[in-house]
């Protein structure tokens, strides 16, 4: 893997961190009536909570952007 891959990857981990916070204090916020101080606690604690599902994915995002999943790959050992 080329050092380029990780930061690509880091981009589409920040995007989907910031998707998921904005969903927590929404979802803190509206749904459950929270002060601010105590939805900010909760972004962290997804967040933190969330991290190695995140890192995963955005890779798994990243990689699929350039390279395509062929089922019949003439690469594959015979």
């Amino acid at each position: 893997m080329e050092p380029s891959f990780f930061y690509g990857a880091l981009y589409v981990n920040y995007a989907l961190t910031v998707g998921i916070g904005i969903f927590a204090f929404v979802i803190s916020m509206l749904v459950f009536e929270l002060s601010l101080n105590v939805s900010f606690g909760v972004i962290i604690g997804v967040l933190i909570l969330l991290t190695p599902l995140t890192i995963r994915l955005s890779r798994l995002i990243w990689i699929n952007i350039f390279v395509k999943y062929r089922k019949n790959s003439s690469a594959s050992s015979e």
